[in-house]
Parts: C-alpha cells; sequence; structure tokens
C-alpha cells in the first residue's frame, strides 16, 4: 500500500494553568499535527511538540523537517516495507528527533489502521497504566497545595518539580509531606538544576529526613555525566537520567557504565516508538528499568507513548499526565483518575471525549 500523502497543520493548545520547572514556565503548547494519507485512504496521524530548551526543536524546524526531507523519503513508498519506512525516517536528516517522531506515529497509526489492530496489540501487550501527576515548581506553600488537590483526586504518585532555587526544595518537600498520606510516593526531577555536590547534599539530607523519594530526575546537567555518576555513586536514592537520554547509544554509554539506575524514555528526545523500543530493550538487557515520560505535548503522542509503555515489558513507571493540563479533551485515550486508558480501535485510536474528572 503506497503512501500518497503527508501534510501539517500548527495550532496553540493553552493550559489550564501555567506549567513551572527549573527550565521554563509553559502557558501554551503549539502542537505540529501530521496526516499521513495512504493510497486507500487510510489516514495515519501523529503529532510532535517544540522543546527548544531540551530537544533544540522549535515549530519551524519541525514543520521543516516533516515537510522536506521526511516527506521525501515517505511519499511514494509502500508501507507494508514498514521497518524500511521507519529505517527511512530516521536517516533522512540528522536531529529533529521531534520531527521523527511524529512521523514515527503517524507510520504506526496508519498501519496499524491498514492491519485493522490497535496500536498496543501490534506491539504485542496491554498491561494496565497508571500515571503519576506533575507537581510545577513554586514557593513550598503553593505546591502543597497543589499536592494536597491531586491526592484528593485520586492520584497516588506525584511527580514533583524542582531545581529552581534549590535553596528552597528541602522545604517545598517537607510542606507537601505534611499535606499529603505516607504511603503517597514522591518522585523528584530537578531538571538539570543542581550541581553534582549539591545534589549529593540535598538528596542525603533527604533520605536523613525520611521524606519518602522513590527517585530523582536528572540532578545535573545533561552533557555532564560524570557529574551524573557521581550522584548515582553517592546517593541512595535511585537516580534517574532524563535530559542525558536521546539515543540507543546515549543508553548503550548511560548503562554499561553505571552513569544512573534508571532511565526515563520521551517519543520527543529518541523520534518515536521504533527508537523508544530500542532503549527500553538495551536498558531491559543491562537489569535497568525505564520510565515512559511526556513532554508538555498533544494528547495524541502521550497516547502513542501510552501504547508503547503497555506493550514493552521494561517500562516500568508511566508520567502520561501532560494530557491533563491542556484546555482541550483527550480524544486518543481516557483517565480515571490516576488510570489511563487506552482504546481498542485500529491505529492509536480515539475515545469519546467525556468531562474530565482531574482537571481543576
Amino acid at each position: 500500500m503506497i503512501i500518497k500523502d503527508l501534510q501539517v497543520n500548527r495550532r496553540k493548545i493553552p493550559l489550564f494553568m501555567p506549567f513551572k520547572t527549573a527550565l521554563r514556565t509553559a502557558t501554551e503548547i503549539e502542537s505540529i499535527d501530521v496526516t499521513l494519507t495512504l493510497e486507500n485512504g487510510i489516514i495515519g496521524r501523529g503529532a510532535a511538540a517544540p522543546t527548544f530548551v531540551i530537544t533544540g526543536d522549535s515549530s519551524e524546524s519541525i514543520e521543516a523537517a516533516l515537510m522536506g526531507p521526511i516527506k521525501d523519503v515517505l511519499i511514494g513508498s509502500d508501507i507494508g516495507h514498514f521497518q524500511t519506512a521507519l529505517q527511512g525516517i530516521q536517516s533522512c536528516c540528522v536531529g529533529n528527533p521531534s520531527a521523527k517522531a511524529a512521523a514515527d506515529i503517524a507510520l504506526h497509526d496508519a498501519y496499524c489502521k491498514l492491519l485493522n489492530v490497535p496500536l498496543h496489540a501490534f506491539l504485542g501487550d496491554k498491561k494496565s497504566l497508571q500515571t503519576c501527576m506533575t507537581i510545577g515548581v513554586d514557593t513550598p506553600e503553593k505546591m502543597a497545595d497543589d499536592a494536597k488537590r491531586n491526592i484528593d483526586l485520586g492520584f497516588k504518585v506525584l511527580k514533583v518539580k524542582v531545581g529552581a532555587n534549590p535553596s528552597l526544595d528541602i522545604d517545598r518537600i517537607e510542606a507537601i509531606r505534611d499535606v499529603v498520606p505516607k504511603a503517597v510516593k514522591l518522585r523528584l526531577d530537578a531538571n538539570q538544576g543542581w550541581a553534582p555536590k549539591q545534589a549529593v547534599q540535598l538528596i542525603n539530607d533527604m533520605e536523613k529526613k525520611g521524606l519518602g523519594i522513590e527517585f530523582i530526575e536528572q540532578p545535573v546537567a545533561s552533557h555532564d555525566l560524570e557529574g551524573l555518576k557521581f550522584v548515582t555513586e553517592r546517593v541512595g536514592i535511585p537516580v534517574m537520567a532524563d535530559e542525558s537520554l536521546f539515543s540507543a547509544k546515549d543508553t548503550l554509554k548511560l548503562v554499561s557504565g553505571r552513569y544512573v539506575d534508571l532511565l526515563n524514555i520521551k517519543l520527543m528526545k529518541c523520534g518515536g516508538i521504533s527508537n523508544a523500543w530500542k532503549i527500553a530493550s538495551i536498558a531491559e538487557t543491562n537489569g535497568v528499568a525505564c520510565m515512559i515520560g511526556s513532554m508538555m505535548e498533544p494528547a495524541l503522542s502521550v497516547a502513542a507513548a501510552a501504547h508503547f509503555a503497555a506493550a514493552h515489558p521494561n517500562v516500568k513507571y508511566f508520567d502520561l499526565d501532560a494530557p491533563l493540563w491542556l484546555s482541550e479533551e483527550p480524544e486518543e485515550l481516557s483517565y480515571v483518575s490516576e488510570k489511563v486508558i487506552l482504546s481498542d480501535l485500529p491505529g492509536i485510536g480515539s475515545v469519546n471525549a467525556v468531562p474530565n474528572t482531574v482537571k481543576g
């Protein structure tokens, strides 16, 4: 079945409230939506969102890559040669992981629709998914209020953003611990906000205070792998790589050198489902568990990540709350408190939009 056309549309989606991390504050996202049309009329859908401070991708660069080299390599090709098409997306240009992810998602969606199977079935499994909820970095009082509200809505795991003004970070976690049950798990994400020695001191202080931290994401700068290893070797709480991980090659270095204990896979960083599968499998071979994460991005690409996470046995943790921050209802997946519900329709699927029980 020949791929006949590829088109791109850009749109902005407001957030319900500002999303604050140590790297940026977002009040809206821009979604670059891609449609891939087969000669029999089947349409595969993908999407990407630019995150300049992490991937280096802008809206303009994503669109240019999709409408340039990616379109050139896909149009006229036979989707029946699915793996060849996937390889073509990855090899047609240097970098551009978010554009590649959008095309990879659309190709998976179209191929699964051609086969008349949901994406999770094509990938081979459908384990249950429970997302954490992100608490943006702010004053200790505001973060405690946000944490309490989300626990009341049914979330049992909170991903807490820290790293902006590190001197406040322990106060932030203590304030949250004061208002949430002890059974609630806290995952910290410093977004590269700490220096290595500072990270060790902060993390060890948190351990001594018994703050119940499950793991720490990206405590130091993405390029500082030796600093990342320095922290990992000197703290008891597991350390996870996020911004340091983009590719299968990065995975090999991180896990073989024991730079970290855990990995955070994001489709927008690695270039899509096909590369995410490679990363998770390499990590599995080396005994390193993975989390599926998401940028602040549209529901379609988060749904694709969720299908991948439901299928790969080495994805043990789930951070899929991005659609819950958006002003539009997700169509490709749904939420019941912390539970992420995947569609069984062909491809990535869609569900009837229903009022979202966790927005407020």
